[in-house]
C-alpha cells in the first residue's frame, strides 16, 4: 500500500503538470506565429509518438520492470519543458512536442503495469485501478485553471520553467520512493501450468485476441469527437461554457471512480453497461438541442468513471505471465490512435452528419464488438475463486 501511495503522488503531480499545459499550448503556438493548420500539426505529433515509444515500452517494461521507466519518463519530459520554455519559432513547438509525446509514452505502461503488480487479488488490483482514474480525474479538475493562473503571474516561459522542474523533482523522487523490484501479481490457477519466463520476450507470443484493443481504440475515437465537437458547438462564449461542461464531466467521473464497491461487478459487465450509457448520452446529444448539456456531460463522465476501471481490470485479467506491460502498451497504442482519428473523421464528415450521432455509431460498434468471453471470469478472476475455496 505504501508503494501505491507514492505513485498515486507521481501520477498526480505528472497529471497535474500535463494538464496544466493543456489552456496554454495554442496561445503559446499563436504566439510564436503559428497558424491553425499548424497548431494541429503539433497537437496530432504528441499522439503519434506515443506509438512507437508504445511498443518499445510494452517489452521492456516487462523485461525490466517499471521503475526505471517511470523515471525516465518523469526526467524527460521535464527536460523537454525546459527547453519548450525558450521556443522561438514553431518548428522549436512541433519538435520538442514530439518528443515530449515520446517520452512520455513509457509512463503510462509503466505506472499501470506496477499498480498491477501490487496485488494478486482481482478486486485490489481494480481498487488500484480506480485509484488511478481518481487521481486522473483530480487532476484534469483542477491543473487547467492553475495553468492558466500560472501564465497570469509568469508569462509562458515562466510556466513551462515551473511545470519542468516540478516533472523532474517528480521523477528524483520516483527514483528513491519505487521499489526496484514488484511481484507480479498475477498467481496462475491450479488448473495451469506454470510457465517458464520467455528467452526472448516479445509481441508475437501475446496471449490475448487483439480483437480486445479495438474496444479502447472505438471509446477514444468517441472522445476524440467529444473534445473536437464540443467547443465549436458552444459559440461565441465557447472557452467559458467548453471550461465548465469538461469540468462537470471529470465531477461526474470522480464520483463513481469513488464508489470502489462497483469493482466487486465482473469487468465484462461494467464495460457493457458502460458502453450502452454512453452511446445513449451521445445519441441524446445529437437528437435533442434542448436537454441540458451540463446534465448530459456530468453523465457522460460518470460512465467513464465506470468505463476506465473496468477495461484496466479486464486487460489484467487477460496479462498475466510477465506480460502486462506489453498488454497496457497496446491499450495506449490503440487509445492514442483512436485519440487521433476521432478528430480527423468528425472534421471530415460535420457537414454531413452530427459528429455526436459519430460517436453514439463508434460506442454502439464498441459494445458489438466486446468479445463474448469478457465477462471477467478469465483465469486470475478463477484463480481468485479457487484461493477463496481452499
Amino acid at each position: 500500500m505504501k508503494t501505491a501511495l507514492w505513485l498515486y503522488l507521481f501520477l498526480f503531480l505528472a497529471f497535474f503538470d500535463l494538464h496544466a499545459q493543456y489552456p496554454i499550448l495554442t496561445p503559446f503556438a499563436i504566439s510564436l506565429g503559428a497558424g491553425p493548420a499548424f497548431i494541429g500539426w503539433m497537437m496530432g505529433m504528441y499522439s503519434l509518438t506515443h506509438l512507437p515509444g508504445n511498443l518499445m515500452a510494452g517489452v521492456l517494461v516487462d523485461k525490466n520492470g517499471s521503475r526505471r521507466y517511470i523515471v525516465f519518463s518523469l526526467v524527460a519530459a521535464g527536460c523537454i519543458l525546459l527547453l519548450q520554455a525558450h521556443a522561438q519559432l514553431p518548428w522549436h513547438l512541433l519538435l520538442l512536442r514530439a518528443a515530449s509525446g515520446f517520452a512520455l509514452a513509457f509512463l503510462s505502461p509503466a505506472c499501470m503495469t506496477l499498480l498491477a503488480s501490487l496485488s494478486a487479488n482481482p478486486t485490489t488490483q481494480g481498487k488500484y485501478m480506480s485509484g488511478h482514474g481518481i487521481i486522473h480525474t483530480l487532476a484534469s479538475v483542477v491543473s487547467p485553471a492553475a495553468g492558466a493562473f500560472i501564465v497570469h503571474r509568469a508569462g509562458y516561459s515562466g510556466t513551462f520553467s515551473t511545470l519542468g522542474w516540478l516533472l523532474i523533482a517528480t521523477g528524483v523522487m520516483a527514483f528513491f520512493s519505487v521499489p526496484r523490484h514488484v511481484g507480479t501479481g498475477m498467481k496462475p490457477s491450479p488448473a495451469e501450468p506454470k510457465l517458464e519466463p520467455e528467452a526472448n520476450p516479445g509481441w508475437s507470443s501475446l496471449p490475448v485476441s487483439k480483437r480486445y484493443f479495438l474496444l479502447p481504440f472505438f471509446v477514444s475515437c468517441s472522445q476524440g469527437v467529444l473534445f473536437f465537437e464540443l467547443p465549436l458547438s458552444q459559440g461565441t462564449d465557447g472557452i467559458v461554457s467548453t471550461g465548465i461542461l469538461l469540468s462537470l464531466m471529470s465531477i461526474g467521473a470522480l464520483v463513481t471512480l469513488s464508489l470502489l464497491f462497483l469493482n466487486r461487478v465482473a469487468p465484462g459487465l461494467r464495460i457493457a453497461c458502460a458502453l450502452l450509457a454512453m452511446a445513449l448520452l451521445f445519441f441524446a446529444l445529437a437528437a435533442w438541442d434542448a436537454l441540458p448539456a451540463g446534465v448530459i456531460l456530468f453523465l457522460l463522465g460518470a460512465a467513464k468513471g465506470v468505463l476506465f476501471p473496468a477495461m484496466a481490470s479486464l486487460f489484467i485479467s487477460l496479462g498475466g505471465g510477465g506480460k502486462l506491460g506489453r498488454i497496457f502498451s497496446l491499450q495506449s497504442i490503440a487509445m492514442s490512435l483512436g485519440a487521433f482519428a476521432g478528430p480527423v473523421i468528425a472534421g471530415q464528415l460535420r457537414q454531413s452528419i452530427s459528429p455526436y450521432f459519430l460517436a453514439f455509431v463508434l460506442l454502439m460498434t464498441a459494445l458489438l464488438l466486446l468479445p463474448p468471453g469478457s465477462s471477467g471470469k478469465s483465469r486470475v478472476y478463477n484463480a481468485d475463486l479457487n484461493s477463496r475455496a481452499a
